[in-house]
């Protein structure tokens, strides 16, 4: 196992990125009316995550996207409670989905850009949502994906992956952002050109701070993952079965938790179409897979993260999985409640199903064992309809 960077290596790691991927400028204020921006967020940015404070989930509730009358949400389970509580940090335009990096017991949440807001707000919670601070913006629309923003552990660093694929990092305060990389230039890399890197889908730190990316290979049975150390970078993916040596593989989620880092592959399209799930305590140097979970035509919509190493997904058609780790096989979930936004793994191997149906959650839990959902909670949100036209 590979020593972990302390702080100080990480910070010259930064500086040598900066070098080789050119100067950072920091982000202005809000221009004016300028080109509209992409109009809602994917669905897939639904998700759940847990941090020291509790667990958090992101849910889109209202109406239709075409009358900008969907508004993205955010929930709270305090570390130790029951109920969720709605915690949406208000005073900002939230149509085009939010963005979340946990930072210990604080929460930074992105608002991606929508209609006339051309670049990503960004607030700070450090009680739980109860109140929140905004931060200097970045001047960029966060990508479409819910690993597009992170925290390093210990230092504070924010890393942000654009919708054109540069990958940026700040210190604390985040007045200054510096670009790490490029989809451009991390495909001229020798890691990238071996690859075929097509896109980038994720980005993160490892729990030593060192800078995790993920993305789409062209190369089949590769699994597009990389780490950034002294201003280089190193494939870090893991080596994957020889039944997918044939199929092309994406990095659906990449994200670190108290345990690790955590990836989601898709491997193939159409009926060959599975998921796996990996695991790595050393920043990508190992890993732990899963075994490999046939989709049968169905789509991932959400992908979330809980205690320990569990992960749980919602497909398409209700149906819903989940895995509790390396050495655990994936479980089908009963037949998830309408509407199910996203999945909330909990501390005693239960499950919260978050369903949205218009400005109301309602919210299902299932008891490890169970094989049916109980009604558990209701949350009517105040949605200001036509607020955003």
């Amino acid at each position: 196992m590979r020593t972990p960077a302390r702080p100080a290596a990480v910070a010259v790691a930064f500086a040598a990125a900066a070098l080789i991927a050119g100067c950072g400028s920091a982000a202005p204020a809000a221009p004016g009316p300028a080109a509209e921006a992409t109009p809602a967020g994917s669905p897939f940015l639904a998700t759940s995550l847990v941090t020291p404070a509790g667990s958090w989930a992101v849910a889109v509730m209202g109406g239709s996207v075409a009358t900008n009358n969907n508004f993205w949400q955010l929930f709270e389970r305090p570390a130790g409670a029951a109920d969720w509580k709605l915690v949406t940090p208000p005073g900002t335009p939230d149509n085009g989905g939010l963005v979340l990096a946990g930072a210990g017991q604080s929460m930074i949440t992105g608002f991606r850009p929508s209609q006339y807001l051309t670049y990503t707000p960004l607030t700070v919670t450090h009680d739980g949502g109860q109140a929140w601070s905004s931060v200097s913006p970045l001047d960029a629309a966060l990508a479409d994906v819910p690993d597009a923003l992170a925290t390093a552990p210990g230092s504070g660093h924010l890393l942000a992956l654009t919708a054109g694929g540069t990958v940026t990092v700040a210190a604390p305060g985040y007045t200054s952002w510096t670009t790490l990389a490029t989809l451009r230039s991390l495909a001229a890399t020798p890691v990238g050109k071996r690859c075929g890197l097509q896109t980038v889908t994720a980005a993160t730190f490892s729990p030593a701070g060192l800078p995790l990316l993920g993305g789409t290979c062209g190369r089949p049975g590769t699994a597009g993952i990389f780490t950034g150390t002294s201003g280089t970078w190193r494939a870090a993916g893991p080596a994957l079965p020889a039944s997918l040596a044939s199929q092309r593989v994406q990095v659906l989620r990449l994200t670190s938790t108290a345990s690790g880092t955590t990836a989601l592959l898709e491997a193939g399209t159409g009926p060959t179409d599975s998921l796996l799930a990996a695991w790595s305590a050393d920043s990508g140097s190992h890993w732990a897979l899963s075994p490999q979970f046939k989709l049968t035509g169905a789509t991932p919509i959400s992908v979330s993260f809980g205690p320990g190493n569990t992960a749980a997904v919602v497909l398409t058609g209700n149906r819903g999985e989940t895995i509790a780790g390396p050495a655990a096989a994936w479980q089908s979930l009963p037949a998830l409640p309408a509407g199910t936004a996203t999945l909330a793994p909990g501390a005693a191997g239960g499950l919260d199903a978050l369903a949205v149906k218009n400005a109301r959650l309602t919210v299902w839990q299932l008891a490890a064992g169970s094989a049916a959902w109980a009604r558990a909670q209701a949350i009517s949100v105040p949605i200001q309809y036509g607020s955003s036209g």
